[in-house]
């Protein structure tokens, strides 16, 4: 989720980066949003869809937020979406506080969650 820069030191990609609902196309959640950019050829966007939102329905307050890369290239750019599946954990402001990509194992999502939280 993080990047480790040349000086070796952890550094956070998204850092600053805030989205709105407007970015999004949704609503963000009262304390915290799973924000999931995916495909329609993704095969672990699938899975990673129903993990989120079983995190979310678990989580009150929190909400789950599927993005469709092919469909919002601009905003794909600029974050730097690479691959699906990409999720980001959003606090409640919208800043970006964990990044991952490829399929997430529900209990990272649960500490990404309480970062954001």
């Amino acid at each position: 989720m993080d990047r480790t820069g040349r000086d070796g030191r952890t550094r956070v990609r998204d850092e600053g980066v805030r989205l709105t609902g407007r970015d999004l196309g949704a609503a963000l959640g009262e304390r915290a949003t799973l924000v999931q950019f995916s495909t329609a050829f993704c095969q672990p966007c699938r899975a990673t869809r129903r993990i989120l939102a079983e995190v979310a329905g678990m989580v009150d307050g929190v909400t789950h937020v599927e993005v469709d890369a092919e469909s919002r290239l601009e905003l794909v750019r600029r974050l730097e979406i690479l691959r699906t599946p990409t999720v980001l954990v959003l606090d409640a402001s919208g800043r970006v506080v964990r990044r991952a990509s490829g399929l997430p194992r529900r209990v990272d999502v649960i500490a990404a969650l309480g970062e954001a939280v």
